[in-house]
C-alpha cells in the first residue's frame, strides 16, 4: 500500500466533500464558513470561501452530476449552492426545524437531499418547479437527535442513525419526483415517512451506510460495536471491538467496510463467512514498536486532558491523524470497488488513503 497523501487544512475540520473529478475539496474549518480548495502545483490552494451560514457548518455534500453543493449548519438552515457566471450562488432551504442540522446527503439521482437534525426529524428536501424553491417534508418517529442519514441506491429508502440508540429505515418516496422502485426487501407500498425497519444498539448511532447493492446496511455506535444488517433476510450481525468508538463508516465493496473515529486511524472490516476486523490501514510499524499502540495513546491523550485540564504535554500518536476522525469519504473507485478514500479530523488534516 502506498503512502497516504496528507495536507494540513485548518486547526479542525468538521466535514468535507469532493467534486466529481476530485479536483476541488469543500470543507468547514470548524466555523460558519465553507472553504473550497483546488488542486494546485504544490498541493491544495484556497479557491473561494462560502460564508452564508451564521454558525458552524455540520454537513457538506457535493453532487457529482449537477455540480451543486448542499450545506447545513447549527443555524438550523441549509443552502443549495449553484455555480453560475463564475460564482457560487446560494439558495436558502427552509428546513422547518428548531434545532441544529447535523448531517446532509444528496439522493443518488440528485433531485432531493436529506438533512438530519437535533429536532428529532429528517427534512427531505426537493425542488418545486412551480414556486421555484426548495421545500421540505419531515420524516419523524425519532426520539432524539438524528446524527446520520444514508440513501439506498434505489433513491427511495433512507437509513438514519440516531442518539436514541437506534438505526432505522424509512420510505422517502415523493410522488411526482421519484419513480416507483418496484419490489424492495420492505415491500412495494412505500408511503412517505413510513418506518420500515428499526435496529437496536447500546449507544448512540454515529453513522450509517448502505452497501453498493443496497442489500446490506452498516451502522456504528458509541458502544464500539459495528452492526451489519442483511436487509434481504433481516439478519443482524454485531461485531464487538476493543477499539474506541467509530464516528464514520462506509462500504469499500460489498464485502469490505472502512470505519474511523476516536482511534484516529481508519480500520478495515471484511466479510468472509462472517464480519471481522481485518487491520488498521494506518500501519506505522516502526513508530509503533517504539511507542504505545495508537488506541492506548489516544486514551491517554483524552485522559490527560481530563486529569490535567491542559493541552500541554500532549501525547504524540503513532497514527497519521493526531485526533479523532470526523468524516470518511470515497475518493476513487476501480472495478466497482473504492480504491482510495479520504479522511478529515479534529486535527485539521485531510488524508487520502489507498484502500
Amino acid at each position: 500500500m502506498g503512502s497516504p497523501q496528507i495536507q494540513q487544512l485548518a486547526t479542525c475540520v468538521t466535514c468535507h466533500a469532493w467534486n466529481a473529478d476530485k479536483s476541488k475539496l469543500a470543507f468547514c474549518p470548524d466555523n460558519n464558513e465553507v472553504h473550497i480548495y483546488k488542486k494546485g502545483g504544490s498541493g491544495w490552494e484556497k479557491d473561494v470561501v462560502l460564508a452564508e451560514h451564521d454558525q458552524v457548518v455540520t454537513g457538506i455534500d457535493w453532487a457529482p452530476k449537477t455540480n451543486r453543493i448542499v450545506t447545513c449548519s447549527q443555524d438550523r438552515n441549509a443552502y443549495v449552492w449553484t455555480f453560475q457566471e463564475g460564482n457560487w450562488k446560494p439558495t436558502l432551504v427552509i428546513l422547518r426545524i428548531n434545532r441544529a442540522a447535523t448531517h446532509v446527503k444528496w439522493s443518488p439521482d440528485e433531485q432531493k437531499f436529506a438533512v438530519a437534525s437535533g429536532a428529532k426529524c429528517v427534512s427531505v428536501c426537493y425542488f418545486e418547479e412551480d414556486n421555484d424553491w426548495w421545500v421540505s417534508k419531515h420524516v419523524k418517529k425519532h426520539k432524539s437527535t438524528v446524527c446520520s442519514v444514508a440513501w439506498h441506491p434505489n433513491n427511495v429508502l433512507l437509513a438514519t442513525g440516531s442518539s436514541d440508540f437506534k438505526a432505522r429505515v424509512f420510505s422517502a418516496f415523493i410522488k411526482g419526483i421519484d419513480k416507483n422502485p418496484g419490489d424492495t426487501p420492505f415491500g412495494n407500498k412505500l408511503p412517505f415517512g413510513q418506518c420500515l425497519a428499526e435496529y437496536n444498539a447500546t449507544g448512540w448511532v454515529h453513522s450509517v451506510a448502505w452497501s453498493p447493492s443496497g442489500n446490506r446496511l452498516v451502522f456504528v455506535a458509541h458502544d464500539s460495536r459495528v452492526h451489519f444488517v442483511d436487509v434481504t433476510s433481516g439478519n443482524v450481525e454485531r461485531l464487538s471491538l476493543d477499539a474506541l468508538p467509530y464516528r464514520s463508516v462506509f462500504f469499500l465493496s460489498e464485502d469490505s467496510v472502512v470505519a474511523g473515529g476516536y482511534d484516529c486511524a481508519p480500520h478495515l472490516l471484511t466479510n468472509a463467512g462472517g464480519w471481522k476486523f481485518a487491520r488498521s490501514l494506518d500501519e506505522n510499524k516502526a513508530a509503533a514498536s517504539n511507542k504505545q499502540s495508537s488506541t492506548a495513546a489516544a486514551r491517554n491523550m483524552f485522559q490527560s486532558k481530563v486529569d490535567l485540564g491542559t493541552t500541554e504535554n500532549e501525547t504524540t500518536l503513532t497514527t497519521q491523524h493526531q485526533n479523532a476522525i470526523n468524516v470518511l469519504q470515497p475518493f476513487a473507485a476501480a472495478g466497482g470497488k473504492v480504491s482510495k478514500f479520504s479522511s478529515t479530523g479534529v486535527d485539521g488534516k485531510v488524508i487520502i488513503w489507498n484502500a
